[in-house]
């Protein structure tokens, strides 16, 4: 086979955006990974998640958002609202019967603002680091003078990005639209099963994040687990471990 080949396929939505995604048939319920913030479907977790729910025969989707990975579209022109519908667009298009939802990082906001908006099509969840509410609590209340100067003169700033030589570009307008989409100020009405997992040496969301999230679910069926030396990535081998057993869990807890 010619190493060019893509290894992805292409769904296109009616505004002209092709969503990237790679789709393994199975049995349901289905599971759907969300990634996180300039990440993209390819990430360690995705592909550990692929292949755990391959032995399972189970299904799964992985895809990238508008202006992430192999989709089209800039990266600067996405928000939280765009990257949801991009989202609720996959899962509805792409899988079939009930899904488990597994959010990472900006990818557990995602995946609670499509959960509220499908909630019949949604099992479960697990949120990895899950971070609702980012664009306020992590990053508008933390620019510095010079940084608040530049985005009012530009529409966006530049902000160093700890994984990636490139840095992050934060705009007005994704500052914007997630304050119309902020959950933690209320109880956020999901009574699926939820799993959170929480590493506590993570630089860029706090631990009690977790905690706050877990209070206001309204499910009485919300475990949080944190993890003493876990990172913001979760992704090392007693991570993935730790994530495919509670996946696992939920799945064989489902009413069959």
């Amino acid at each position: 086979m010619n190493d060019s080949t893509p290894t992805y396929q292409i769904l296109s939505r009616h505004d002209g955006t092709s969503i990237a995604y790679n789709r393994l048939k199975g049995k349901s319920a289905g599971v759907v990974f969300l990634g996180g913030f300039m990440s993209d479907m390819t990430g360690s977790k995705a592909i550990a998640l692929e292949t755990h729910c391959k032995q399972r025969g189970q299904a799964f989707l992985r895809f990238d958002y508008s202006g992430h990975g192999q989709s089209s579209g800039a990266f600067s022109d996405g928000t939280i609202s765009k990257w949801t519908d991009d989202a609720i667009f996959a899962i509805e298009k792409l899988s079939d019967g009930p899904q488990i939802l597994v959010g990472s990082s900006m990818g557990g906001w995602i995946m609670l603002l499509a959960a509220l908006r499908m909630q019949k099509k949604v099992a479960g969840l697990i949120g990895l680091a899950a971070a609702p509410d980012f664009t306020e609590d992590l990053i508008a209340h933390e620019l510095n003078d010079e940084q608040r100067l530049s985005m009012q003169r530009d529409g966006f700033v530049l902000v160093p990005c700890d994984y990636d030589d490139k840095p992050y570009t934060i705009t007005q307008s994704l500052i914007d639209d997630g304050r119309n989409n902020l959950l933690l100020n209320n109880n956020i009405s999901l009574n699926q099963p939820v799993r959170l997992i929480q590493g506590l040496k993570d630089k860029d969301v706090p631990w009690a994040t977790a905690l706050n999230l877990q209070e206001k679910l309204t499910s009485d069926d919300v475990e949080t687990t944190l993890v003493k030396n876990g990172d913001h990535r979760l992704s090392g081998p007693h991570d993935i471990k730790r994530l495919t057993k509670t996946l696992d869990l939920l799945l064989d807890g489902l009413p069959s």
